[in-house]
């Protein structure tokens, strides 16, 4: 007999189901803080594998302060005063339909305030704290400041008050001006729902208690009002109204005063509005209202208008000279350019010695870097890839090594991995097999190998130890390419080192490095598997005691991390430094708030060919800064992951700010010599000197009247090879006027703003030392400027002899690619050197990549097409050519007199030269089929017939003129023509 008592299921059931909403809210509120103690703890582990947990640690307290602060003060402050007008609550209400009305809600709301008030106040403190613990760096640095030691113009405080302590000021200004209206906000909903605040009936609209609390609460805010009229002085430095950024006449003249006077007013109304709380009715508040109103319109606005249109207006020149000096003077040296050196009428006096022309010529030859890394990442790819599953950057870098008893321009790059070969992926292989890239490549800057490639200082693999530069860890672990995770490490773990010809058909290795965070333990395999969302990380049994994980592993990401408060170079380049490969980064030290200093957009100014059409460079963001400074140089180790930070400008504030908030974390600037070789690598960095010329175009006029006409302002011209692109600064070696020798730069020019012509040439030293950072400016005669780029360039598309040379590179299927168009100071003017690359056209099975075609080199209106660049300069200045090129016209007779005997070819010199055309139709056929041994065994038999052509040549000039012979190859139309490409 089965009893039952009634209504016992269906008590379970409710009983169940009550239980379900609590097992789920707890459940997802474990899973939610298992989340984030994952994210906390798996970015904690990665800090101290690399020795910045400090920095870690130190951001993560000042957000949970300024969290718990921010919330904390609007909570309490509007919970406060949620409970008082709650208190001030009238205790008889005349009967009205709106108080019937607002019945049904206190009905409603009186059983759960407490948990209204609480559910409302922390959400309203979570949004608080969520929005004050983002500005962190903005509170730190306010606590660590650091005087500049130059004070601005107008009130003589120092700009760390300006960049430091204005900023902080304005955000707890924020933050209290939010307190405050959201408390009056909710006061006035407490008094209303309770009855303190009526809209209808008869009688007074507010109870007397209400009045006073409201009226203490408007006039707490009508005070903030009056300090923020009073603080928004300081901020007329920043202001855009005038000419030129900075305070301008109007904002000092008329601004200024009405500032203060607004200030006064608004205390004034704010005693009027505290004042009513012993006064019956509106009249003090509507008056103060209406005076502050008022006062703002007619003094704030209409006033400074004025101002503005009857006295700047008629005579803006006058009355904003002083004004434009400032900012021209701040905005210099904000930007670090008030010491560029800039020499008018460059060019005005040029070497016309044909004597001294070639002296010069030979001297400069060997040196300049004719090798375009922004062209040759494809060369590499094809000849130094070894396998489909290693990349190179696009484009390559610029480094210099010491070869034998000179320093070289060497273009480099790093052999990274992009993943296991298709068709053969799994976890184990992506994550545990295929890990790193391996090796260093490089060639040489200024000259090429056989058949036009590059002429490889180090290449294939796997490595030679002993070779022109040494490199005892050839692993690519941390690189640009990295994968996103990798487990390596382990006992017994083979990952692929480098393919070669053994049974097994690769090298293995296992890493040793010291960075990585250990994974072979259950806790870290399952915060591991959580926060890539892997499983293989917690179950797969590959993974062997001692393993470790790499992860946050790209160069830049990594010196991010370790240094939040800097901005990077968008191009970190790799450099061997005692057989160790290092990446360096070079750290920027920005600010928007440096007075009177003209604002840029950082991701505009550094935009260019570069940026827009390539991958390996990171665009910087639309940031807005007025100041920038190059204070850190960094190096990331790519085998073992070691961050370095090294302090190179000892001099910016904002660098010794943080170095104060993160104690230890960046080593003093003597620190770098103690790793010998490691300076000897360092560079000025590309995006500072960007931001640099973007400025010097404008603010090389430091003459306020100059400058407000407009006169001589510049702009960085279009790339020639790429339309509508910025051209980029080019790294080159090279002597500047006034230098004792060569040395490595970078390099721009400008064209006269809206005119194509030529107007300066910019160069900062490159090379540590005394001299690195200095910035000198050719400028050219206003009246006599020579051709700009995108002149030179379309100047050589159109010269005859230039044309000719290039249409026989362009047979076939063949394109020409245009290497970088380096503009070169010489003899006292400006040389243009651009190396022109021949593409050969390939089918679906062949990869065609650029090889060296001819160099074509300018000066003045003079032009010349060579194989090397030797031969062009000899060609243009005169001398004993390797190979004289035809002229077309009247030219080709006076070429053609070379080798002959009486105007008749030596048997010799025809011999050669059909050797050498045949040679060079072997070459062009070689190459439009994509035969890149055929073509290399052509050139070698092109080079042969070259040397045995200028030595029948220079017999055949010592041997006494005879008769022209009757024989039908000394005509002139008849001579094969030996300057036929070879690419």
């Amino acid at each position: 007999m089965t009893f039952r008592t009634p209504g016992f299921g269906r008590r379970l059931g409710t009983g169940r189901s009550r239980l379900v909403l609590p097992v789920l809210v707890t459940v997802a509120v474990l899973l939610i803080a298992f989340m984030v103690f994952t994210a906390i703890w798996t970015d904690l582990l990665w800090y101290r594998s690399v020795g910045f947990s400090s920095v870690y640690t130190t951001g993560l307290w000042a957000r949970v302060v300024l969290f718990v602060g921010g919330g904390a003060l609007m909570a309490l402050v509007v919970g406060a005063n949620v409970v008082v007008a709650y208190r001030l609550r009238p205790s008889h209400r005349p009967m009205s339909l709106e108080q019937q009305g607002l019945e049904r809600y206190r009905a409603i709301i009186d059983p759960r305030r407490k948990l209204i008030a609480v559910g409302g106040l922390g959400l309203l403190a979570l949004l608080t704290g969520s929005s004050v613990a983002g500005q962190w760096p903005v509170w730190l640095a306010f606590l660590n400041r650091t005087p500049f030691g130059v004070k601005d113009p107008q009130f003589g405080k120092d700009v760390s008050f300006y960049v430091f302590t204005y900023p902080f000021l304005r955000l707890v200004l924020g933050v209290v001006f939010a307190t405050v209206i959201l408390s009056i906000v909710a006061a006035v909903i407490v008094h209303y729902l309770y009855g303190g605040l009526r809209l209808q009936g008869p009688g007074d609209k507010m109870s007397p208690p209400a009045r006073a609390h409201l009226s203490v609460l408007v006039g707490l805010f009508v005070a903030l009002k009056a300090f923020a009229y009073w603080f928004d002085r300081y901020g007329l430095v920043h202001s855009e109204r005038g000419v030129t950024t900075g305070a301008s006449y109007t904002d000092v003249n008329a601004l200024l005063p009405a500032k203060t006077i607004l200030a006064v007013i608004a205390v004034i109304c704010a005693v009027m509005f505290v004042g009513n709380i012993v006064r019956r009715g509106m009249m003090l508040p509507g008056v103060g209202f209406t005076l502050l109103v008022l006062s703002a319109i007619l003094v704030g606005g209409v006033y400074p208008l004025l101002i503005q249109q009857f006295q700047v207006k008629p005579d803006e020149l006058a009355k904003e000279r002083q004004y434009i000096q400032r900012n021209i003077e701040f905005t210099r040296r904000a930007y670090g350019v008030d010491k560029a050196e800039i020499a008018v009428d460059y060019g005005a006096k040029v070497e016309s010695d044909a004597g001294k022309l070639r002296q010069e010529s030979g001297k400069l030859a060997q040196g300049v870097r004719l090798l375009d890394p922004a062209v040759v990442g494809e060369t590499f790819q094809q000849l130094q890839q070894v396998r489909p599953f290693y990349r190179f950057p696009d484009p390559l870098d610029v480094d210099r090594y010491k070869i034998g008893d000179r320093t070289v321009d060497t273009v480099v790059a790093l052999r990274e991995l992009s993943g296991a070969p298709s068709g053969q992926r799994s976890w184990v292989k992506d994550r545990m097999v295929y890990t790193h890239g391996y090796g260093f490549v490089s060639a040489y800057g200024d000259k090429f190998g056989n058949g036009g490639t590059p002429d490889w200082v180090t290449k294939d693999m796997p490595v030679d130890p002993a070779g022109t530069i040494r490199v005892d860890r050839p692993q690519i672990y941390f690189g640009e390419r990295s994968p996103m995770y990798s487990v390596v490490g382990g006992q017994g773990q083979q990952e692929l080192d480098y393919p070669d010809n053994s049974p097994a058909g690769q090298k293995n290795t296992t890493y040793q490095g010291t960075g990585g965070v250990a994974v072979d333990s259950f806790l870290n395999k399952l915060l591991f598997a959580t926060k890539f969302q892997e499983k293989n990380l917690l179950l797969s049994g590959a993974i062997k005691p001692g393993a470790k994980i790499l992860y946050n592993r790209t160069p830049r990401e990594m010196v991010q991390r370790a240094a939040p408060w800097l901005t990077l170079d968008g191009d970190p380049y790799p450099a061997v430094v005692n057989g160790r490969i290092l990446w360096v980064l070079d750290g920027y030290t920005t600010s928007s708030s440096y007075p009177y200093s003209e604002q840029r957009s950082l991701g505009d100014a550094t935009r260019d060919t570069i940026t827009d059409t390539r991958s390996a460079v990171a665009r910087q963001t639309n940031d807005r800064i007025n100041y920038m400074r190059n204070s850190v140089k960094a190096t990331v180790d790519a085998y073992d992951g070691s961050v370095k930070l090294y302090q190179w400008d000892e001099q910016d504030p904002v660098a010794k700010t943080w170095m104060k908030v993160f104690k230890g974390t960046v080593l003093p600037k003597g620190e770098i010599d103690k790793v010998p070789g490691l300076k000897e690598h360092f560079r000025y960095p590309q995006d500072l000197f960007k931001v640099q010329r973007n400025i010097l175009a404008q603010y090389h006029v430091t003459d306020p009247t100059a400058f407000y006409n407009g006169e001589g302002f510049w702009e960085v011209p279009e790339d020639p090879s790429v339309k509508g692109k910025r051209q980029p600064p080019y790294y080159q070696s090279l002597q500047m006027p006034g230098w004792s020798e060569r040395s490595f730069a970078l390099t721009t020019v400008f064209n006269p703003r809206g005119n194509p012509n030529l107007a300066a040439f910019m160069a900062v030293n490159s090379t540590p030392g005394p001299d690195y950072g200095k910035i000198q400016v050719l400028q050219t005669p206003r009246n006599a400027q020579p051709q700009g780029p995108g002149q030179v360039q379309n100047s050589f598309e159109t010269d005859s002899r230039v044309k000719e040379e290039l249409n026989k590179l362009r047979l076939g299927n063949t394109q020409t690619v245009a290497g970088n168009l380096l503009t070169i100071p010489f003899a006292g003017g400006l040389l243009y050197v651009e190396p022109m690359y021949a593409k050969a056209g390939g089918g679906a099975e062949q990869q065609p990549f650029p090889i060296l075609g001819r160099v074509l080199v300018r000066f003045g209106d003079r032009i010349a097409s060579g194989q090397t660049l030797d031969e062009a300069m000899k060609q243009l200045f005169g001398g004993a050519a390797s190979v004289p090129a035809p002229a077309p016209g009247g030219d080709r007779g006076r070429d053609q007199g070379q080798g002959q005997q009486g105007g008749a070819l030596t048997p010799q010199v025809r011999d050669a030269i059909a050797a050498l055309d045949k040679a060079l139709a072997d070459f062009r056929d070689a190459k439009g089929k994509g035969d890149f041994a055929g073509m290399d065994q052509a050139w070698k038999r092109i080079e042969e017939a070259r040397k045995a052509l200028s030595d029948a040549q220079q017999a055949a000039a010592q041997q006494p003129a005879r008769s022209p012979s009757p024989s039908p190859t000394a005509s002139p139309n008849a001579t094969p023509s030996p300057t036929a490409s070879a690419s």
